[in-house]
């Protein structure tokens, strides 16, 4: 890898789901972030063993164990900085204003990407249970200086 370069797995709604296609489809990324909907303590615990993971707490993430998990949060990596959240309904600050490179969330199970005023949206979709008939999908995102870039990844299981 590029000296300046990092590259993050984006994860959301696994829904206490770990598929062995997402742990392959995120081998070498320096970071994972998850965009809620967890599901259970044991999914952020088999991420870990990837990559270091920050996540947010989703809707569906109730108890003890999601208490501690932030509604929000903000990553800074290589100079830039990424707002990480569930709901993007709930999106409560200006992104570009603030000065963040990227928006990351989930919830919709739908995955998207697209840029606005300046500002990378990005919604990996859902790497969990199939909802409907949306895709099985998580996302590597890569920052090269204040140049943030996406990818959305398909897993190919049909479970």
């Amino acid at each position: 890898m590029a000296a300046g370069v990092h590259t993050l797995g984006v994860i959301s709604d696994t829904h206490g789901l770990v598929r062995p296609e997402a742990l392959a489809a995120l081998k070498g990324v320096e970071r994972i972030v998850h965009a809620g909907d967890i599901g259970s303590p044991d999914v952020l615990e088999a991420l870990e063993r990837v990559a270091p993971v920050t996540a947010v707490r989703g809707n569906n993430d109730r108890g003890g164990w999601a208490k501690k998990i932030p509604e929000t949060e903000v990553v800074e990596v290589g100079g830039v900085s990424l707002y990480l959240l569930h709901d993007l309904h709930e999106l409560d600050v200006e992104p570009r204003a603030a000065g963040f490179a990227a928006v990351i969330s989930g919830h919709s199970h739908q995955p998207r990407l697209e840029e606005r005023d300046g500002v990378l949206y990005l919604n990996p979709g859902s790497a969990g249970p199939r909802r409907f008939k949306l895709p099985i999908s998580l996302a590597r995102l890569t920052v090269a200086g204040k140049r943030v870039q996406a990818q959305l990844v398909t897993l190919q299981s049909f479970t």
